[in-house]
Formats: structure tokens, sequence, C-alpha cells
């Protein structure tokens, strides 16, 4: 195919105007307490043949592109996930993300075959594509939502889990492989993968900031380009191994994210960027693809009936069950229940049975498409209300403690800035009364717009700038320090109090 400068031009023009616009969009969708995929979803249909006239019907294409945009998504997750705050809801969230989706896809299928009438193999696709939650919609409205940690790890943890199993079984049940494997060969194949996808990326991240933390590169710029590639070598390798890909992406990055590496704000900062363009791409093609003349009221109806089953039956039947491993207050598990949204990830998947060339592939993918818009205009603005409904949302309290970190690579500490707020009890406390961990100190207080460097007797006063160094080992120790004399005064350390 041919493609000339002034092709090129024209899709610069399109493509970064599209991209500005859905950038914009963000702060649309936030105000109006919705996911942004909706309105990315919407600019793709627009775009089309139905209305603009851009044609795309290349079901390979976007399942190659979608997986790509995936992978970087995944990454991004990883990264920016704190392992010391989700560890303790790993095991729920590898609960959900392993018996949950099993769940899941079982009470679907059953459903979707008996109810709906579909074939076994399409009302199996239907169950196996909707299982998994998707993190770029759910965090989308968490962000807005003051959830206990324990609830935010859970979803983090499962929508980070759940697409490798997921990928792994619409893709044998797609090819025609599931039947010739049988129930245990079919549970073998998908364990097997799953663990060789964890062991490369186990590999990718414990190797990568091995090197990482040797390397010298010329320019902080290339640090996160180097960690990102190293995400993606995981997933590359363990693909080429016949392994899931997105198991070894999202360990690689997890392990990469927490290990101590130069620029790791940095790092942060860009993978998110990219993870960004990536869902603004995804979704947008993922709009391109949808012919909105094949969308009847038949397909409305069983998009209505899927999504009811799934979000009342399905969803709350496999979060009871996981939660098993890690009881939790009922309030809570009905608004995780409530919580699992559905958004690229299942249009994504439903593009593997399109590139196959399935039978009614089209319509599993228009059905999915259908459903995923309905239940996110339903779920998605309701989370707040439901959160408070519950009882699961910390109470907005006022900050008495703005904490902002900045790294100093060259001597493996980091400088913490500190605002003391008029509520804070930091007011009147001494500095040498901070008793501070090992290593850390006050180097500089900002009064007035005044700097000055402090003494054991200075006296902090609200609305003070502080500049506390601290050895990067000793960061949560001094910021744990830091928070308990904030809320409890010079008396904390006898008082007990927590944070």
């Amino acid at each position: 195919m041919d493609f000339d400068l002034h092709e090129l031009d024209t899709f610069v023009l399109v493509g970064a105007s599209v991209t500005l616009l859905a950038v914009l969009a963000v702060r649309l969708s936030s105000r109006a307490g919705l996911p942004s995929l909706l309105i990315y979803l919407l600019m793709g249909v627009v775009l089309g043949e139905s209305v603009l006239g851009i044609g795309f019907e290349n079901a390979e294409v976007a399942h190659a592109l979608g997986f790509a945009a995936l992978s970087i998504i995944l990454a991004e997750g990883g990264l920016t996930t704190s392992w010391r705050e989700t560890r303790p809801s790993m095991r729920l969230g590898f609960a959900l993300a392993t018996v949950g989706v099993t769940v899941s896809v079982a009470v679907v299928a059953l459903a979707a075959h008996y109810v709906l009438g579909l074939s076994w193999q399409l009302a199996v696709l239907l169950g196996a594509v909707c299982s998994p939650t998707d993190a770029a919609a759910v965090f989308s409205v968490l962000r807005v939502v003051p959830l206990p940690r324990r609830l935010t790890g859970t979803l983090e943890a499962e929508s980070g889990l759940n697409d490798a199993p997921t990928v792994v079984l619409v893709s044998l049940v797609a090819s025609g492989a599931a039947l010739e494997h049988g129930v245990l060969g079919l549970v073998a194949t998908i364990v097997f993968e799953l663990a060789v996808g964890v062991t490369v990326g186990l590999a990718a991240g414990f190797g990568g900031a091995w090197v990482m933390r040797r390397a010298a590169l010329p320019a902080s710029g290339l640090y996160p380009i180097a960690v990102l590639c190293l995400t993606l070598i995981g997933y590359a390798a363990a693909s080429a191994l016949h392994a899931s890909g997105f198991a070894a992406v999202y360990v690689a990055a997890l392990v990469l994210g927490n290990a101590e590496l130069p620029h790791r704000g940095a790092t942060r900062s860009f993978v998110e960027g990219m993870a960004w363009i990536a869902q603004i791409g995804l979704f947008v093609m993922l709009g391109l693809l949808l012919s909105p003349d094949r969308i009847t009221w038949t397909i409305v109806g069983f998009a209505v009936a899927a999504g009811l089953i799934l979000t009342f039956v399905a969803r709350p039947l496999s979060v009871a069950i996981s939660s098993v491993v890690q009881p939790m207050p009922p309030r809570e598990i009905a608004f995780l229940s409530w919580a699992g949204l559905r958004g690229a990830v299942p249009i994504v998947l439903t593009t593997i049975p399109l590139a196959e060339g399935i039978d009614d592939a089209d319509h599993l993918f228009d059905l999915v498409f259908v459903m995923v818009v309905i239940f996110t205009l339903l779920t998605g603005p309701t989370l707040p209300l439901a959160a408070r409904v519950l009882r699961v949302a910390r109470s907005a309290e006022p900050r008495d403690l703005e904490l902002e970190v900045a790294p100093l690579e060259r001597v493996a500490a980091d400088l913490l800035q500190v605002t003391i707020s008029p509520v804070s009890r930091l007011h009147g406390v001494e500095v040498g009364e901070l008793r501070l961990p090992q290593g850390a100190s006050v180097s500089m207080v900002v009064r007035n717009g005044a700097t000055l460097v402090p003494e054991s007797r200075t006296v902090l006063r609200r609305g003070d700038d502080l500049l506390v160094v601290t050895p990067r080992k000793q960061r949560e120790a001094t910021e744990n320090r830091l928070r308990r004399v904030s809320a409890g005064g010079r008396l904390a350390q006898w008082l007990g109090e927590e944070r």
C-alpha cells in the first residue's frame, strides 16, 4: 500500500487533533463521574464509516494493536503499584483473578446457553470475555472515591492479574483447541502458561533491576524508556515461549516499579503518559471497529440480559466465593461486587474470535460492546453513592500534613517537602522532639518566605515548609514518624497514635 507525504500530513493532523480532544475530554468525564473510555469509544464511532467515513474492519490488526495497548496499560499498572500497600490484598486479588473468573465464566456461559440460546462455543466465549475487570475503567472512577487501601488494593490486584487467564481461555476456545485438551488439559494449559509467564516476568524484573542499577545512562530521560522496554521484553519473551505475556509484563513491571532504581518519579510519569496514549488509541480503534448499522434491538436485548446476569449474579457470586480466602465485612464484599467495571478488555478479547473467523463472532463483538457501554453508564456514576450507602468510603478529613517526595539519586536518599497545615499538631513542636529515624534530618525551614537552618530547639509553626533529607531505606519510617507527630503532637511516641 502506498503512503505518501501528503497522506502522512493528513494522518498526523487527524491523529494529533483526536488525541488532544481525547486528553481534554478527561476533565469532562471526571466531572461527570464517567470513565473516559465511553467518550473515546464514542469518538471512534463518530470517526467511523457510518458517520465521518473512516473505514476500519481488520480484526487481525485490531487484535494485534489491542494486545500491544493492553501490555502498555498493564506495564503502567505494575510500575505505579506499591507492593507494600497491595501485598495485604494480593491474596484476595489473586483469588478473584482465578477462582472468581472461573465462577463468572461458568455462570455466564450456562445462562447464555440455556437462557439466551447461544451455542456452547459462543456462550463460553461470552463468559470468558466478560469476566475480567478493567483497571482503566475502575480507577478512572475510583480516583474520586476515598476508599480504604484494602479495597483499592484488591481491585488493583484483580485487574492486573485477571487478564492473563482469560486471554488464554479465549484463545483456546476460539481456536477450537479447548475441545482437544479437555477440561483437565485446559486447566493444565492455563496453569502452565501462567506459571511460565510469572517466571519470565520475575526474571525480566529482577534482571532488569540489576542492569538498571549498574547502567550509567547519559540522560535521565533514557531511564524511563529503558524500564518500559524491560517490561515489554518480558511480554515478548513469555509469548515466544507460548506462555502468558500479560502475566509476564505485569509481574516484571511490579518488580521494577518497587525496586530502588534511578529516576523512579520520572519513570512513573513517563509510563503514565504512555498508558494514556495507549488507552486513547485503543478505545478509539475499538469504536472504529463497530458498525452501528449492525446494532439491532435483539443485540441490545441480549446485551442487557447478559449484563444483568453478569452484574447481579455472576460477579456477586464470584466475589463471595473468592472472599473465603480473605474474609471481609459484607458491605465491602457488596462494594467489590458493584465495582467490577468492564472496559476495554472485554471488547479487545472479542477481537480474538473475530480474527479466528468464528461464526457469529461479529454479533458477539456487538453484544459485548453494547453491554460494556450500558453497564458502565449504570455502575460507573453510582460507585460514589454505593460507597457512601455501604459505608466503605473514608470520611473526608482536612489534611494535617502535606508531603511531597523528590529523589536524590546520587546519594540514595530522598528529599521530603513537608507543609504544616493549620490543623497539624506539629505546631509548637521543637525539631529535636521529632525524633526522626537515624540518618534523617530537617535541613531547612521556610517561614513567611524566609529560609532558616534549624537547630534542635527551633520551634515549628503552622504554615512552615520543611525540607527533610532521609536515607531511602528510612523514608517510610520517616514519613510515618512525621505523620504520627502531626496527629498526636510531641507525645505521639508515648501515646502510640497511628495514622
